[in-house]
């Protein structure tokens, strides 16, 4: 995988994300977290809706270096990652998030 190839964001269902209308809006999001969740550190709660104009949303980067697509701190997560509102206090998930 190079960096041209990057996993889009394939879904998103975290409707309180400025990113997020009509899908993930964000040019990339990053993949965070600690003790078990993988968070979408790109997350931004605010009611103004921004990105770019269409949906184009990928994984820039990942430190969750325990996932099973993790490859060298890139997503390798074939189809595209899914992120939903996390729970526990956290804002938004990647869904596709593997302990590997």
């Amino acid at each position: 995988m190079t960096t041209t190839e990057m996993p889009v964001v394939s879904e998103c269902t975290v409707t309180g994300c400025s990113y997020n209308h009509d899908g993930c809006h964000a040019f990339a999001i990053t993949v965070s977290g600690e003790n078990g969740s993988a968070d979408c550190a790109t997350f931004i709660p605010l009611a103004r809706k921004g990105g770019l104009p269409r949906v184009m949303a990928q994984v820039g980067a990942c430190s969750r270096s325990d996932c099973l697509h993790n490859q060298d701190l890139e997503c390798t997560a074939a189809g595209g990652v899914r992120v939903a509102p996390g729970e526990g206090g956290h804002a938004s998930n990647c869904m596709t998030y593997t302990r590997g």
